[in-house]
């Protein structure tokens, strides 16, 4: 029998995420693990080729090989900008006060 890895994969909504542990052979491929994991029969939203993929919080390519304990996350879109959002909370921080409208921190008292 051909030597076998322990991998997981996961995916998350806001109200369901699913953890799917499972053995695949040595030489399979991140898209290999995701298909052989059935995932996206269960969550036919996700499409490859606009979900990005990773290993453990790095981003990785389809056609990576996995590795013993890996844990492979299909990560969703993300619906705001990081850098926006945080733009927008400064500056209604400025407008209720609760910042220096110059510098941006905290109004000294």
């Amino acid at each position: 029998m051909a030597e076998q890895l322990s991998v997981e994969v996961a995916f998350a909504l806001p109200e369901r995420q699913s953890l799917l542990s499972l053995s695949v052979p040595v030489g399979s491929t991140v898209l290999q693990v995701i298909e052989t994991s059935g995932i996206l029969t269960t969550y036919p939203e996700i499409k490859l080729d606009v979900n990005k993929v990773g290993i453990w919080s790095r981003t990785v390519k389809l056609d990576e090989l996995v590795k013993n304990g890996d844990r492979i996350e299909i990560y969703r879109a993300l619906i705001a900008d990081p850098k926006d959002m945080r733009r927008r909370r400064a500056e209604k921080a400025k407008e209720e006060g609760r910042a220096d409208k110059t510098t941006g921190g905290r109004p000294q008292h």
